[in-house]
């Protein structure tokens, strides 16, 4: 059964003239702006008339209140942790024709790729060497990659080990599902299912999917995450890519789609992710709301503070001097050592944009990302533990809510972080987590602190997944 004939049980709630109304008449208010913060830095989601008081700051003093006020929602939510991660992939046939993807079928000079068993180990194994724990796998929407397909992949990632190498969570963007599609997938214990919706903007999402196509239909992919938490997943992302309309539009559209998915299921998405727009293969379209680096600051900031306990995840579609900048503002998620296109981390040479979806703006190695991440005071994190451990959906708000889930994220950050030192880091960037691993430790309370330190030393034995 699709949206289209399902009734009132798939309703549509993004309302364009709401939202777009919310944008054009919401003036700039210092006071209101105060009291919206205010709420935030209380750890309660905003409403879409709080977001737009946000969006309408756009004096200085009260821009810099803002990013000022998710600096430090970032820190006491999250702390000082950014979680790493890797893009993984798996097959670029796709039968949409989506205007701004280097997959679509009008791209007829792309090189188009499955990859068979055999080579996904050889990628699975070669991230492994670089020391990642988690993967996503990506995949076009097309017959070949079914339910079974993306399970028997999961599987296989789960199942590929070498040397003290092991993937602990394999996560998933890709088409949205029927109900009996995900359960499927969720029997080979994925992590986060991710569907992005583009853009919430109806007539947007029409030029930029054409109605012949599977995607093209605007409620079905709108309601794809519906059906994956009615299916029993509950570790869920939603995303928009900025650049095909209005930023301000697309943050309420975010934050419209997340308090749906709260609203009914009691438990929000899990993760947000904001991407921009880069250059693809064959890719000819209209700049004209190309978001600027100062706007995407703000989107992010905004989000921050919108859903004070939701993941953000910024890619490497950034280039390192903007990722390293927007971090501060409430990212707790982003990818190293990132290569898209098909085989990519067995191949040698620069990007070729025939083989990827976009193109990417960061190619730091997952060492030099680390190294620096650790330089700039973070630590990065392999932790795979809530997950694992069944702290998930309304779980992990329980732990999320009232602050305990720093008990658990920090000792597990830590020791992650020295599983990646001893078997992986190159010399100086080992060197540099030793000493930050013993300045965190310091800060940690009695409790915490002798367990993590008796983990510690039971890393630097050999023993590996530690989980607390």
């Amino acid at each position: 059964m699709t949206t289209e004939n399902a009734g009132n049980k798939y309703p549509d709630f993004i309302d364009d003239a709401r939202l777009t109304a919310l944008v054009r008449d919401t003036r700039e208010d210092a006071g209101r702006v105060r009291d919206v913060i205010a709420k935030s830095m209380a750890k309660q989601p905003l409403t879409l008339e709080e977001c737009a008081v946000l969006l309408a700051a756009g004096s200085p003093d009260l821009v810099e209140q803002i990013f000022a006020a998710a600096r430090e929602l970032k820190r006491t939510v999250y702390g000082n942790r950014i979680v790493l991660f890797a893009p993984l992939y798996i097959g670029n046939y796709c039968i949409n024709n989506c205007a701004y993807c280097g997959f679509r079928t009008g791209a007829t000079s792309a090189l188009r790729k499955t990859l068979t068993n055999d080579e996904l180990r050889l990628q699975v194994e070669a991230l492994e060497d670089m020391g990642h724990k988690r993967l996503i796998l990506v995949c076009g929407e097309h017959p070949t990659y079914t339910p079974q397909f993306i399970a028997d992949a999961v599987r296989t990632v789960y199942g590929t080990h070498k040397g003290k190498g092991e993937i602990r969570r394999v996560n998933i963007n890709a088409a949205p599902l029927e109900i009996e599609g995900y359960k499927i997938i969720k029997a080979a214990c994925i992590g986060t299912y991710q569907i992005f919706q583009e853009t919430y903007h109806h007539e947007t999402y029409r030029a930029m999917h054409p109605a012949h196509t599977r995607k093209g239909d605007y409620l079905y992919r709108l309601q794809g995450l519906t059906r994956a938490f009615e299916a029993g997943c509950d570790d869920l992302g939603i995303g928009a890519l900025f650049g095909l309309y209005d930023w301000k539009f697309e943050v309420l559209g975010l934050v419209a789609h997340a308090a749906f998915l709260s609203q009914r299921f009691n438990c929000g998405p899990h993760t947000i992710s904001f991407p921009r727009i880069q250059p693809a293969h064959d890719m000819h379209l209209d700049t004209k709301h190309f978001v600027s680096d100062a706007d995407y600051k703000r989107l992010v900031a905004i989000l921050r503070l919108a859903v004070p306990y939701t993941g953000l995840i910024m890619t490497a579609r950034e280039s390192a001097a903007i990722r390293n900048e927007v971090m501060a503002f409430g990212v707790s998620q982003i990818d190293a050592g990132t290569r898209i296109e098909l085989g990519g981390y067995t191949r040698k040479g620069a990007q070729d944009l025939r083989r990827e979806q976009f193109q990417i703006g960061d190619v730091r190695s997952l060492d030099e990302m680390a190294r620096e991440l650790m330089q700039a005071g973070y630590v990065p994190s392999f932790c795979t533990s809530c997950y694992r451990q069944g702290r998930t959906g309304e779980i992990f708000m329980e732990y999320a809510i009232p602050g305990f889930i720093q008990q658990f994220c920090t000792p597990n950050a830590l020791v992650t972080l020295a599983e990646y030192l001893e078997d992986y880091a190159s010399p100086a960037t080992r060197e540099i987590g030793r000493s930050l691993i013993a300045q965190e430790l310091g800060k940690l309370e009695a409790p915490q602190a002798e367990a993590a330190r008796t983990a510690l030393a039971a890393v630097a034995q050999g023993k590996r997944d530690i989980i607390f």
